[in-house]
């Protein structure tokens, strides 16, 4: 039985979007690595993006990137089915769209230089949004690896589902707590790094799979080619030889 999607699309068309979702959101990432590892400093992710900064322009590239690739497998892809009750509460493709509005957000409303704490003079509400934007897409795209870690369709995924939401969730938790702590702050930067690493690579995934599925999908629902009808001849046949 075909799972319901949020926009119906047929599986040709779908393969070929969800494909290149999967490569829009590798080139995000790709563009993530080139913006840290060509800074003149140490930066945090989200610092990145801090209009000061010379990495701005390719990390507001690189969000948007990821923001539409979220969207297309959001909107296109197979709703995933959780065995898990609490975890089918909400729609896979609403709880990612979420998280890809989020990021579209976070692309265009950049924390300032530094990107400062929510504590003291210096944090302001570019900052406020740009930071719970962040929070909640992250938090949204975990939750949404959980859903495919208990998915029987998504067998040869759900590991890598379940490890890269404990991943997300425990470094990028970690990361902000030493950044709120104000220690180690080199490391939290790292961790969070790392954390969008594997998120994104756990997004690339997921489209890419969809794409297989729905090529597959394509190829089984092609009609199959018609037979030569040989009837009229052997009637004709028939005739000549009763006469």
């Amino acid at each position: 039985m075909r799972r319901p999607t949020l926009v119906p699309v047929p599986d040709l068309l779908a393969a070929a979007l969800l494909a290149l979702a999967a490569a829009t959101a590798a080139t995000g990432l790709a563009l993530i690595w080139v913006a840290r590892l060509g800074a003149d400093r140490f930066l945090y992710v989200s610092e990145m993006g801090a209009p000061e900064e010379p990495t701005a322009g390719i990390f507001q590239v690189a969000m948007v990137l990821v923001s539409l690739s979220a969207l297309v497998v959001a909107l296109i892809a197979p709703r995933l089915d959780p065995k898990v009750r609490w975890l089918a509460v909400v729609p896979s493709s609403i709880v990612l769209g979420v998280a890809a509005v989020c990021f579209g957000i976070a692309s265009q409303v950049t924390c300032t230089r530094y990107c400062p704490l929510p504590v003291g003079d210096r944090f302001t509400w570019q900052d406020l949004i740009h930071t719970g934007c962040a929070v909640i897409g992250f938090a949204a795209a975990a939750f949404v690896m959980l859903q495919a870690a208990v998915d029987r369709r998504l067998a040869r995924l759900a590991r890598f589902s379940l490890v890269a939401a404990i991943v997300v969730a425990v470094i990028a938790g970690l990361g902000g707590l030493l950044s709120l702590l104000r220690f180690a702050t080199e490391l939290g930067g790292v961790l969070e790094l790392v954390a969008t690493t594997v998120a994104l690579s756990w997004l690339v995934g997921l489209a890419a799979f969809q794409a297989v599925d729905r090529a597959a999908a394509a190829r089984g629902s092609a009609p199959p080619a018609r037979e030569p009808d040989l009837e009229p001849h052997r009637d004709t046949a028939t005739e000549s030889a009763a006469a």
